[in-house]
């Protein structure tokens, strides 16, 4: 009996001068596990402002659309967030990150979950999504920041093909650009492909989420035709009037305080000189985008054109979406006012060559996305043309540019072509003349205020 105590104490003993030393091993550095926070809940605070210019993306759609289309474009720019949300999870993410060949899609880990989503340690994450290691946030709110990203990509699509298409090949499509087509320019870009191998940057997406997102709205809008009556028979344009101008520019708004959690949340860490000049690079462009669209479509229409006004902005903020963080302010404010400078014009180009894109959505995110990824190797600070790095990183964004654009467009095309010979991608001429509202979903989104059958069934 004696003996059992005698051994129970030592035992005890033991277990009592050896804790401390197990608890110190198993205590997280108390900093780092602050740091971690911190970045976590601005990652998340960052996505959650993208998360919001869904709404902006809605009301700038709907507001420059027909209002007996309202509806479906209210719909579809709900219905792009969960379709995005479903296909990133399942394969987008996997295909995007995931640790595989420089030159296709990284092939492991296609479903986000298991052991490799790693706890607030203070430590960069490690496992299958490697190309993710560079911040040490929680892997869901990795995921959590990019999804949104890529549904931002989704919406663009929306606005180039409105007033025409079907809305279940518009659903189809969507999973096939968020789960396949856009984690391929993704992966080369921000998954450790061949182009990050390069040199080549885009820091928050002109190229990754804009340039592919005006891609595929093209190829749709190329596919699907453009509206009835968008074009005389002579082949002038006629004009076809936004029914909510106001709708349209609180869009534009929630969008323009959106992009202030588009690019400074892409640093995906609490940075505190970083985050501040992103913000004002971003905010000075759009300012600068906004002016300088303000300018050229009084010359050139001979009037302020409030949809010109809004879309400079927004292709301000696009085109320094790319170079936010490698520029200083000077050269945010030459990059928007170019980009401003470029939308109106597009606009105008689109248009004469007979590309029908109600909310100029391919001018904007297309135009720019490529614009704004070209600016950073003509004004990084840190070996840009224009600050004596010579050609090198010009050239190296030209290719990234030129290579995502042909094969995204190339994927794009086959995928709303097979939509097309299989589910259909337009509406009937009947339909189309009615509204899609009804047509599509059996509603008005202003019921009462279109008196007659025949004012709903107007072209204009």
């Amino acid at each position: 009996m004696h003996r059992r105590w005698i051994f129970g104490g030592v035992v005890l003993a033991v277990l009592a001068a050896a804790a401390p030393a197990w608890a110190q091993e198993a205590q997280p550095d108390p900093m780092a596990t602050l740091k971690v926070a911190i970045d976590t809940v601005w990652v998340l605070f960052t996505a959650f402002l993208v998360f919001w210019m869904n709404a902006g993306f809605a009301c700038l759609e709907a507001g420059l659309c027909r209002a007996k289309n309202a509806v479906n474009i209210l719909a579809k720019n709900f219905i792009v967030f969960a379709a995005s949300s479903i296909a990133f999870w399942i394969l987008g993410f996997g295909l995007m990150f995931g640790d595989g060949s420089d030159y296709g899609w990284g092939m492991t880990g296609w479903f986000l979950g298991g052991p490799d989503n790693s706890p607030a340690t203070g430590d960069a994450y490690s496992g299958i999504f490697g190309s993710l290691n560079w911040t040490g946030v929680p892997l869901y709110a990795k995921f959590f920041f990019q999804l949104v990203f890529a549904g931002s990509a989704a919406t663009i699509v929306s606005g180039a093909v409105a007033e025409r298409i079907k809305f279940l090949p518009f659903i189809v499509f969507s999973f096939i650009l968020v789960g396949v087509i856009y984690p391929l320019g993704g992966h080369w870009i921000w998954g450790g492909g061949w182009l990050a191998d390069m040199g080549f940057l885009d820091f928050a997406g002109s190229t990754v989420v804009h340039s592919i997102g005006g891609w595929c709205a093209l190829a749709g809008v190329l596919v699907l035709g453009p509206r009835m009556g968008k074009f005389n028979k002579d082949g002038s344009v006629r004009p076809i009037p936004g029914h909510n101008m106001g709708m349209a520019t609180l869009g534009t708004l929630i969008l323009w305080l959106g992009w202030f959690g588009f690019n400074p949340g892409s640093t995906m860490a609490a940075d505190a000189s970083a985050i501040a000049t992103i913000a004002l690079n971003t905010n000075m462009a759009a300012a600068a985008g906004c002016l300088a669209a303000t300018a050229v479509a009084w010359i050139a229409l001979g009037k302020p054109d409030l949809s010109m006004i809004l879309n400079g902005t927004l292709a301000g903020l696009v085109a320094i979406t790319a170079p936010c963080a490698f520029v200083n302010v000077g050269s945010s404010v030459l990059i928007g006012l170019i980009a401003g400078v470029l939308v109106v014009y597009a606009v105008l180009f689109f248009d004469k060559v007979k590309v029908d894109d109600p909310v100029g959505a391919i001018s904007v995110h297309l135009v720019n996305g490529a614009w704004g990824t070209l600016a950073l190797g003509l004004f990084a600070t840190d070996g840009g043309l224009f600050f004596g790095g010579g050609a090198g990183k010009l050239v190296t964004q030209l290719i990234g540019v030129a290579a995502v654009g042909v094969v995204t467009f190339a994927l794009a095309m086959v995928a709303w072509f097979v939509l097309k010979v299989t589910l259909g991608v337009r509406v009937s001429a009947s339909e189309e003349a009615e509204g899609l509202d009804i047509g599509e979903h059996g509603m008005d989104a202003y019921p009462g205020f279109v008196p007659t059958q025949e004012a709903r069934a107007e072209v204009i």
